[in-house]
Formats: structure tokens, sequence, C-alpha cells
């Protein structure tokens, strides 16, 4: 069996190791949406990751959830992220861009004064962080037409293609945790009577569309997909088993043989029934991703591979904190502990300031090293 510090291929990319950085919302962009110099240092000191995945970035203004996200949406945030992927790859790193299209799960005071858009006209009954603080429940979305979703799905093709042109090497679609596209997947928050509602295949039928657009676009062997089926995060309730495999299924059979780069995903454990339905239906690596209710270390990522239920282990926190996980882990040297009090603050503190280990002894102490 492979080794979790073993090469491994994931479409038009081969990776150093088996350690996949996961999507993290940080929120350290610029006020409209372009990265800052503080991403920049972000993800260069991460490179030795085998894959490393950005946090979720809007394709479009109307799709941002979050004050200080970064963005894919014009040519600025391009020119931000090329800044970024530069950065990485002078550290001999490797760059997926996940695009994140937040759907219902925005706010008029973030998105620009739009109302946000979803599958069906249902709140998820979730609030948000605005930009002065406050906290507010998320408004009823409005529901896009049949029409409009065409140009949904080509501004997740032009995003793509952005960050590809900027210098990103895999797009990472994200259809996982309460977003736009698992949005169509679940019951809850879909409740269409058009083609793209009503029956499983038909509430994956619009996602299957984005990920052939985003592959015609810029490869299939530079595009993957994320997914988290039956978590029911932020509304997206997907509480009838059999009805949750078929949506699944539907979706697999109609994207499984197109050559993408991977399939990324979110269960908490590795012996969930989506792993073996990934497994039979998708003809590419599977990334895995079980840190959900518990930090991911690499006793958990070690079993992953291990396993074969993962090709490789996709980690969070731990990430977060420790720049120099593969070395940490590789050597047997202590890890620094994340700090969740500023994981979604939106300075230098808990974001870039985390020490890195000295090869051979203890970790360097420092304030990451002492917090609570």
């Amino acid at each position: 069996m492979p080794d979790l510090f073993d090469q491994l291929t994931l479409g038009a990319l081969e990776i150093p190791n088996r350690v996949v950085m996961a999507p993290l919302t940080r929120l350290r962009a610029q006020a409209d949406g372009t990265p800052s110099d503080l991403n920049v240092e972000y993800y260069a000191q991460r490179a030795s990751a085998g894959l490393v995945t950005t946090e979720g970035t809007f394709p479009a203004a109307v799709g941002r959830s979050y004050p200080g996200q970064a963005g894919i949406a014009n040519d600025a945030h391009a020119a931000g992220w090329k800044r970024v992927a530069e950065a990485v790859h002078a550290e001999g790193g490797r760059l997926s861009m996940q695009v994140m299209h937040g759907g219902r799960i925005s706010h008029p005071e973030i998105n620009g004064g739009q109302q946000p858009v979803a599958p069906s006209a249902i709140a998820p009954g979730t609030s948000l962080h605005l930009q002065d603080g406050r906290k507010d429940e998320i408004p009823v979305p409005r529901e896009l037409s049949t029409e409009e979703l065409a140009e949904v799905r080509d501004g997740f093709a032009a995003a793509a293609r952005r960050a590809v042109d900027a210098g990103v090497d895999l797009i990472e679609l994200h259809s996982a945790n309460g977003y736009l596209l698992h949005q169509f997947l679940a019951p809850a928050s879909n409740q269409r009577t058009d083609q793209y509602g009503g029956t499983p295949a038909a509430r994956a039928s619009f996602v299957a569309e984005v990920v052939k657009a985003v592959a015609q676009e810029v490869g299939a062997d530079r595009t993957a997909i994320r997914l988290s089926p039956g978590n029911g995060a932020q509304g997206t309730a997907e509480t009838d088993p059999q009805e949750t495999e078929a949506t699944y299924r539907a979706l697999l059979q109609e994207i499984g043989g197109l050559g993408l780069a991977y399939v990324s995903l979110l269960v908490a454990d590795p012996q969930d029934p989506s792993v073996a339905l990934v497994r039979e239906l998708f003809d590419g690596p599977l990334l895995l991703n079980t840190g959900w209710a518990q930090i991911t270390d690499l006793e958990a990522s070690r079993a992953i591979v291990d396993s074969g239920a993962g090709d490789a282990a996709v980690v969070g926190r731990s990430m977060i904190a420790n720049p120099d996980l593969v070395q940490r882990w590789r050597e047997g040297l202590p890890v620094n502990e994340p700090d969740p009090s500023t994981f979604y603050t939106h300075d230098a503190a808990g974001y870039t300031d985390y020490p890195l280990a000295v090869s051979g002894s203890a970790a360097p102490e420092g304030p990451a090293m002492t917090r609570p």
C-alpha cells in the first residue's frame, strides 16, 4: 500500500506527498475580495503540503458569503491570486483553488446589496456575521430562473479560466457544506419543479452541468469537486439515506468518467457508505477529509491512506497551526495547537505567525505555542 509521504498523480499534477491542505475560510482578503499580502504569505508558508487548497473563493459578487472572503470574479482578483500562485510555486508547492458560490449563504451587506440567490426561495435558517461584526439572520433568497442557471454555470467556467490563467494548478468546485451546488443536491433546499428538481437525477443535473462546463474550459484533468453527502450543513438536510445515495449516484454517474483530477469527500467516518460509492463510480483519486468533528492528526491521516479508504488525507486545523506540518509528521516533531479564537479574525495573529519547527529538536517557543 502507498505511504502518506508517497507521491500521487492528481490529473495534470504530480504531488510529492499525500497530505493535502483543506480549503479553510480565514477572512484575510482585502475588502473587495482581492487576495492580500497576508494571503500570499500564508499560502506560501504551507507550500510543503502535497497540495495547497485555497479557501472557498467566490466566482460572482452575489455568491460572496463572508466579509474578508477572497474572490475570483474579476481581473483584480485574478491578479491577486497570481501573486499567491507565484509565491506557492517559488516554494515548490502546488495550488488548487476551491471555487465556491455561496448561493443563499449570503447577505446584501456582503454581496453588494443583492438579494441572495438559490435553487428555491427557502432561507437556511442560519445567520451571518456582517462587515461591522453584527450577526444577522440570512434573508430569504431569490429562486434562480431556469434561464439564469446558464449564466451561473458559465460564471463558474469563467472563474476557473481566470484562476488557471493566473497560475493556479487545479480547480476544486465546492459542492459541499451547504453552499450553492450542495443546495441543488439537497431536497431541503431544492424544491424546484423544472428539470433541476423533484428527483435525485434532476437535483444532480445542474451540478453535473457546472462540472462539465469547467472541465471543458480548463481541462478535466485540472477540474475536481468536493462533496459532503448527508452532513446537513447550513440547512441542507439530506435525511433519507436512500434518496441521498440516489442523488450522489446520479451525479457520479454523470461525472465519474470525465477524467477529473480528484473527488474530495468530507465524511466523519472512512467507513461511510459514500466512500464506497465514490470508489465504485469515480475513476480517479479520492481525497478524504474526516476532520468534521475532530482534528485530523497524523494517526488519522495515516489510517486514511494505509487502509486505502482515500488516496490522500485532507487536513485542516493541523495545517492552520503548522505551516511545516509535513516535515513535523515525517520527522516525528512536536506540533503546534491551533487557536480557534483567531480562525476568523483579520490580521496576522493566528494566521502567519505560527512558529516553524527545528529539524531534529523540539519546536521553538513562540506566541502560537503558548496561546490557550
